[in-house]
């Protein structure tokens, strides 16, 4: 049975930095490294995010879904003025979506004339838009995306405000998003969600699954960690997972239920 690591990352440290970042690896998270660890995790498929640090040339990305022999998918992140023959061209290279990745960024006005036609063209494409930002501003956020037909994956449990946690009113309004079928979350790196990170993803969980459903929620690795390297490594997340589901059947499902989304 298909099961799928809905996020990773790979680098190296000789590729082309963005001009405007908020951290840089000082080390490689190698191709092949990432593959043995989806083996030893027991999972047949893997989904690479272009990381934010090497911005709009997702051409590392390409090389890499390419290497794998259709094992892979990619999220790509584009300029907003990017035209369509070149988003075909990553269609082809297995990109399935862009990420918009709005920590600590101004949130962009969806509104206007380049994202207007880039959002028909992720829509034309069957593509996602894979978002990450504080859970305060998803849900205006998801339905300005879904007023434009596309379908949106909001990362790592959403990230309420860590000092609430569940009981975030930002949170319990992502929760009410799980009326669209539209809408998918991701069950990846807790310790994004504050020092209690874990505790957090304990209760959060079965109220995703119960306005989600099992079946529009995914997990990514998260792999590798980024700006917690010290703290995370792969094996240990995928043993959480275990522990956050510990019903196989469901947890298959869970592994399973993004297939179409990323056309494996």
């Amino acid at each position: 049975m298909i099961s799928i690591d809905a996020h990773a990352h790979v680098f190296h440290r000789g590729l082309t930095l963005a001009g405007e970042r908020r951290y840089a690896p000082d080390y490689d998270a190698p191709l092949d490294r990432y593959l043995a660890q989806l083996d030893s995790g027991g999972l047949t498929h893997g989904v690479l995010v272009q990381p934010s640090f090497l911005g709009t040339d997702n051409c590392y990305l390409l090389s890499c879904i390419r290497a794998a022999h259709s094992r892979l998918r990619g999220i790509a992140v584009v300029d907003p003025t990017i035209g369509i023959e070149e988003l075909q061209r990553l269609d082809r290279g297995g990109v399935v979506g862009i990420r918009l990745n709005l920590v600590g960024r101004p949130l962009p006005d969806l509104d206007e004339s380049h994202w207007t036609r880039l959002l028909a063209n992720v829509a034309d494409l069957g593509w996602q838009v894979e978002l990450q930002r504080r859970a305060a501003d998803l849900p205006d956020l998801v339905t300005q995306l879904l007023d434009h037909d596309v379908t949106v994956v909001i990362d790592h449990f959403a990230l309420p405000d860590p000092t609430y946690g569940i009981a975030d009113p930002a949170f319990a309004a992502v929760l009410r998003l799980g009326t669209s079928a539209r809408v998918w979350v991701k069950l990846s790196a807790p310790y994004r969600n504050g020092p209690q990170g874990r505790a957090f993803a304990r209760q959060a969980y079965p109220l995703l699954r119960d306005a989600f459903d099992v079946d529009r929620l995914m997990w990514g690795c998260d792999w590798p960690h980024t700006q917690f390297e010290a703290t995370q490594d792969y094996a240990a997340n995928r043993d959480f997972l275990d522990e956050l589901i510990p019903d196989a059947t469901e947890r298959a499902r869970v592994l399973a239920a993004p297939r179409g989304l990323f056309r494996f």
